[in-house]
């Protein structure tokens, strides 16, 4: 029986082992593989007592279906679809048909039984039915019919591209750079107290004068506006749908014609809280909600009681999104509805069990009893994605080769939005993760659900391209986190340690071929978060496709650890000092990241927190000896680390010229390390109540930048060494 279940589980992809970084072997428990085989959805009774049933149902289902559920081929590519028919059809005449997006057609007529014979049971043949290359891009259908017309099928026929887009500013060895940040974490002196579409129009039009050519930022995807509290970026309600709390309120165009919403914003007491807001020094996202969505909430009435272009305007709008926009914005209301019956009752899974599938009845009858509430959440919607297509808009007409950088997170959370939508499509019990490492011995255990790689085929990729779409929509660039989960993740099964998980394997070529499809169509460049754990083979393939690596200074070592010099690192890369997950300069160089490990105790022994302190002391050297390799060592530097207790603003400048003078070619810079902040946005391995992720605002309100010296003299260092 063991077998047989090894069997099943590498049928759906699961590895009989996994190896750590250490090099490790773990071998998958047969609990590992009866879990995550009904987090795929099989039932578990079957999994536990009929492992050989279940394995005959799935061959038994491959002879059921004429045609797969859907076929990814490369653009030129010979094309064989596999086709099966009854025996006794196969000596009569049939004809396929190739329908475009665009309308054309293409046609011909055949036998199946002059084809190449794959393979027969029973009474049924499998055969190779061969399709001219075909050139088109895009989302075509096949039609096979018999000639008597009695059978017709048909099947999703996606033609993808070679390469991923790449705008002509990076190519034949162009280099750009430009800023990443925290948009909930911008300062302006007019926001309400958390970075905003308009002050992301901003930075973008700033950067654009410094010569920059992107602005990158955190994921934008929707969280919980019933849920303020909920903060992660990286655990969104829904992935296709844009965060509202980053509405600029002024901004939309009621307010400027709606008095009861400016007596509001004009009272007193309404400016000392928007004050408040503005002058924490974290953000306040409860705060924020309530102020944004006391106003919002007046807008939309303003909004209904007028009948003019905008109302038609949104009903156009809204008609466009279809389905996905309808279910979001039916569970953004349901959300409200029943938190205000109970502050408990909070995702999906906690709903009264009608409500519990978007396509209930029961759903459908308070999408009708509560229209108002649906059109509320839809039209935060609009507005939001208005606000954002503006700044882009304004990025373009800055001339800027790239624009917005947005960031895809690797999952949704399994209370959401999204998973309500799909969850047939997602696991059931088990999360998405990453092995062992030396930060995280236990491993990790990311808490969202991943995709189930045969129901995700099974639903022609649809959930996934629309995510893509989604976030290319408005981005010149986009940064896929974990980008590895293209071929295989990490599952974990619930309520185990994050070390009993397995690899679970993803058809790579297809969904690769839909990523590089959607960054054509969308002239959007793609970036690959590839730390950690990454297979052997993964990037050269990622490269073939055009896809950028991602590098940041503190991974950039040779053997021996020193710091790899510019003219080393590769081409087809982003770099940057770091990221938001690890520490600011000014942090890396005081040790104070492993200072708040340690006062948090997440260092599993003393032995690796001393060991982790030691490496720290050698780094600050070998950060030195590689600026003093390419001259950049400020005058009067010391070349000993124990002679600079702190990073001066004259080394932080060095530090990026040295990384701009790389081939790579994107850099980045936050603006964290410009202003000298100690605390890196997130601590990996620390959750809300242990440390302030996701909360921390940049010192300096973004009117100031300009004027600032050492903003000045870093990115005018920076734009020097890329155009060099």
């Amino acid at each position: 029986m063991t077998d047989i279940l090894k069997t099943l589980a590498n049928r759906c992809g699961i590895a009989d082992a996994y190896h750590d970084i250490w090099g490790g072997q773990h071998l998958t428990s047969t609990y590992t593989r009866q879990a995550l085989l009904a987090a795929m959805h099989f039932a578990p009774a079957a999994i536990a007592d009929a492992p050989a049933t279940l394995l005959r149902e799935l061959d038994a289902a491959e002879w059921q279906h004429p045609l797969p559920p859907v076929c990814v081929v490369r653009s030129g590519a010979a094309i064989g679809i596999p086709l099966l028919l009854p025996a006794q059809d196969c000596t009569q005449g049939w004809h396929w048909r190739v329908a475009q997006e665009t309308g054309e057609s293409f046609t011909a007529n055949f036998t199946p039984a002059d084809l190449l014979r794959l393979d027969a049971q029973d009474n049924l043949l499998r055969c190779q039915l061969d399709l001219p290359p075909i050139a088109a891009l895009g989302y075509h259908r096949l039609h096979v019919t018999s000639v008597d017309g009695k059978t017709s099928l048909t099947m999703p026929l996606i033609v993808v591209p070679q390469q991923c887009h790449q705008p002509a500013a990076i190519r034949a060895g162009g280099r750009i750079w430009g800023l990443t940040l925290q948009l909930y974490g911008v300062r302006s002196l007019r926001n309400w107290g958390i970075g905003d579409f308009t002050d992301l129009s901003e930075l973008l039009a700033l950067t654009a004068a410094a010569g920059g050519d992107l602005v990158g930022v955190n994921p934008l995807h929707a969280l919980f506006p019933d849920n303020p509290a909920h903060i992660s970026p990286y655990s969104p309600s829904q992935r296709c749908f844009v965060n509202v709390l980053y509405l600029d309120v002024e901004a939309v165009p009621e307010f400027s014609t709606c008095a009861a919403a400016q007596r509001r914003r004009a009272s007193a007491d309404f400016q000392k809280h928007l004050q408040d807001l503005r002058d924490s020094e974290l953000v306040d996202y409860v705060a924020v909600a309530r102020a944004k969505f006391e106003i919002l909430e007046i807008l939309f009435g303003y909004f209904l009681a007028g009948r003019n272009a905008r109302t038609e305007a949104f009903a156009t709008w809204r008609t466009a999104q279809g389905e996905e926009l309808e279910r979001h914005a039916r569970f953004a209301a349901l959300q409200d509805h029943f938190r205000a019956i109970d502050q408990n009752i909070w995702g999906w899974p906690a709903w009264p069990e009608e409500y519990r599938s978007p396509d209930a009845p029961a759903v459908a009858a308070f999408a009708t009893q509560h229209a108002a509430a649906v059109s509320y959440h839809a039209w935060l919607q609009w507005l939001a994605d208005a606000q954002l297509a503006a700044a882009v808009q304004r990025a373009e007409q800055s001339g800027m080769a790239v624009g917005l950088y947005q960031d895809l997170a690797v999952g949704a959370n399994p209370s959401g939005a999204e998973v309500w939508n799909w969850q047939a499509v997602f696991a059931a019990n088990a999360h998405a993760g990453a092995p062992p490492d030396e930060i995280n011995l236990m491993g990790q255990d990311w808490g969202l659900p991943p995709f189930v790689p045969h129901r995700l085929r099974d639903a022609a990729y649809a959930p996934l391209i629309d995510i893509l779409r989604a976030n290319m929509k408005h981005a010149g660039a986009l940064r896929i986190d974990h980008v590895m989960g293209l071929m295989r993740m990490f599952w974990v099964p619930a309520n185990i340690p994050a070390t009993e998980g397995t690899y679970v394997l993803y058809p790579f070529e297809d969904i690769l071929g839909i990523v590089a499809l959607e960054s054509q169509r969308n002239q959007c460049l793609v970036i690959g978060e590839d730390l950690g754990t990454v297979p052997e083979g993964f990037r050269p393939r990622l490269a073939e496709c055009g896809v950028l690596s991602y590098h940041p200074l503190l991974f950039e070592r040779y053997p021996d650890g020193n710091f790899r010099l510019p003219a080393d690192m590769p081409q087809q890369a982003l770099v940057a000092a770091g990221t938001h997950d690890l520490p600011t300069l000014r942090g890396f160089w005081s040790g104070a990241d492993l200072d708040i490990r340690a006062t948090l105790q997440l260092f599993p022994s003393e032995e690796l927190r001393q060991r982790l302190v030691t490496e720290r002391d050698w780094d600050r050297g070998r950060l030195l000896w590689a600026l003093e390799q390419e001259h950049l060592l400020p005058e009067g530097t010391s070349k000993l680390a124990a002679e600079m207790p702190e990073l001066s603003a004259e080394a932080v400048q060095a530090i990026h010229a040295y990384l701009a003078r790389s081939p790579a070619q994107i850099m980045v810079v936050q603006p964290e390390d410009i202003l000298g902040v100690l605390e890196q946005p997130n601590l990996p391995g620390t959750l809300e109540d242990q440390h302030p992720n996701w909360q921390r605002k940049l010192p300096l309100p973004i009117e100031g930048w300009p004027s600032l010296a050492s903003y000045n003299a870093l990115i005018a260092a920076v734009h020097t060494a890329r155009k060099d």
